[in-house]
């Protein structure tokens, strides 16, 4: 018996029904989604996208990392990316704790010494998202070849508020 099991007969279940195949890979409604990697965000049903719609980048608090950048790049040159979201969230970790409690807290579960690690702690979730923005906006190879805005997601009522 494997760990995964459950996981595996669920993606049987769904391959027996799946009638997404053949598809292009493109972003077909332009879009390009920076947002966090809490469970509580449903990326495409909070905008009213379907599959195949946008490129989706997650991380802890929804920040525009290197990573996150470089997704974009290849979403605008190579992936029919034309605007593009930053979303972080309301009641997130990442700017609900200091760098120094996440580290303990992580320790503590480890058991292990955490106080080397990172975690891109947010302190002001607003200013944060202003600055992500405007690396979106600043960078070479996307600058003004796309839209860019700026939204924090309620988690509790669902709606987003554009911020930049």
């Amino acid at each position: 018996m494997s760990d995964f099991d459950d996981l595996l007969q669920a993606n049987r279940e769904f391959a027996d029904s799946f009638d997404l195949g053949g598809f292009d890979g493109k972003a077909h409604a332009g879009v390009g989604l920076i947002t966090c990697m809490d469970s509580r965000i449903d990326p495409l049903r909070m905008l009213g996208l379907k599959y195949g719609d946008a490129k989706i980048f997650r991380n802890p608090g929804g920040r525009v990392t290197p990573q996150a950048l470089e997704a974009l790049v290849l979403g605008v040159h190579l992936l029919n990316v034309q605007r593009i979201l930053v979303v972080p969230h309301t009641r997130c970790a990442m700017a609900s704790a200091s760098e120094a409690e996440l580290r303990v807290r992580v320790g503590e579960s480890a058991g292990v010494d955490a106080s080397w690690a990172s975690f891109g702690v947010v302190t002001d979730q607003l200013d944060q998202l202003r600055q992500d923005v405007a690396k979106v906006r600043t960078h070479p190879l996307i600058g003004d070849r796309v839209k860019v805005g700026g939204f924090v997601y309620d988690v509790d009522t669902g709606l987003m508020t554009q911020h930049v």
